[in-house]
């Protein structure tokens, strides 16, 4: 698996985990490690496009269930910045960028490199 690949896959993965509106509650953010698991079953989709997996629309369902706090939010917003930002543009990002729609997530902004994790509530 190319890291490009993997970044583009968990910055739409963050982006959807950190537009989620979740109650407040104590915990530890998540890990990087967690958010680009979740979202391994996107792989294939974002580095060859095709048809996204059942299994990678519902890991990012997973992540925005998990995503309980703003802490959260800008933990897994961080992991897919992270991993936009070695993707250094082509396909990859645009694939990733469009998985929110096709797994039937709306966001309110397009996931990227050049995001602003600190903006997310």
């Amino acid at each position: 698996m190319s890291r490009r690949a993997l970044l583009v896959l968990s910055m739409a993965a963050a982006l959807l985990l950190v537009l989620a509106p979740a109650p407040p509650q104590a915990s530890a953010a998540l890990s990087c490690s967690t958010v680009y698991n979740t979202l391994m079953p996107c792989l294939g989709y974002v580095q060859s496009g095709g048809g996204v997996p059942r299994a990678c629309c519902s890991g990012i369902q997973s992540l925005l269930a998990a995503a309980r706090d703003r802490s959260d939010r800008r933990a897994i917003c961080t992991c897919l910045k992270d991993v936009a930002a070695g993707a250094a543009g082509g396909p990859y990002i645009s694939r990733a960028a469009g998985l929110p729609g096709r797994c039937g997530v709306t966001l309110p902004y397009k996931l990227g490199p050049n995001m602003n994790c600190n903006a997310i509530n």
